[in-house]
């Protein structure tokens, strides 16, 4: 059983580490989030090894840059064949719009399917205590999701919490890329901004970004395969 919706973290810092959960968990799992700390640690190897094995990648690397710089990056990341990539919303419409024009272009030169392109919109980890601009963090992450709607971007990345308000404004064609998201019955100290699989998709995510609850399993394919569970239940 598997399910696209479900990306699994590889937040290691060594390949033997990725090879060891990508084995156990199989067919069970075909797309996964690779991010700076593996990222930075490894090179771009590992994002080959993983398309060896017809596996699917979001690279989450949250480039933010002036607008030239950030699409010559999005370009140069394509050639590794990542199936997400994502930018901040924060660098403004213009650096959104001219990354995805440009994304979309070169694609088109090569021939190739262009990779979705995501806007991270505010940061799961901070809360209200911590969150410093004049707006709500609920209507900051709508405004930056319409934003980048606007701007010809694929979706976003946001909490559980948000995702029905973005779904809301930005209609049903729009990804929405949650992390902050634990199975049934996991035992969280600060459940402010985290939701089960199952609520996650109701509120209007259209994929759950999950690590440590699978790569901590003693068995990480049974841990996956519950929340694959859980997911179908929504």
């Amino acid at each position: 059983m598997t399910d696209e919706r479900l990306i699994v973290a590889l937040d290691f810092h060594t390949l033997d580490d990725v090879q060891k959960l990508v084995g156990e968990l199989g067919d069970s799992v075909n797309f996964y989030k690779v991010g700076m700390e593996l990222f930075y640690s490894v090179g771009p190897g590992v994002v080959e090894w993983l398309k060896s094995r017809d596996k699917k990648i979001f690279l989450d690397l949250k480039l933010h840059d002036i607008p030239n710089t950030v699409a010559g990056g999005l370009c140069s990341l394509m050639n590794l064949g990542a199936d997400i990539l994502n930018v901040h919303a924060s660098g403004g419409f213009t650096m959104m719009k001219t990354a995805a024009d440009a994304l979309h272009a070169e694609a088109a030169r090569r021939g190739i399917q262009c990779p979705k392109l995501i806007a991270i919109t505010v940061l799961t980890s901070i809360g209200d205590a911590e969150w410093f601009g004049a707006k709500k963090i609920s209507e900051q992450v709508v405004e930056f999701a319409t934003l980048a709607k606007d701007a010809g971007l694929d979706g976003v990345v946001a909490s559980p919490q948000e995702a029905r308000l973005i779904r809301d404004a930005c209609g049903e064609n729009f990804l929405i890329v949650t992390p902050g998201v634990r199975p049934a019955g996991a035992n969280i100290d600060d459940q402010s901004r985290i939701a089960t699989p199952a609520a996650a998709l109701h509120n209007g995510a259209t994929h759950l970004v999950i690590g440590r609850p699978i790569r901590a399993a003693q068995n990480p394919r049974l841990a996956a395969e519950k929340i694959l569970a859980e997911m179908h239940t929504a």
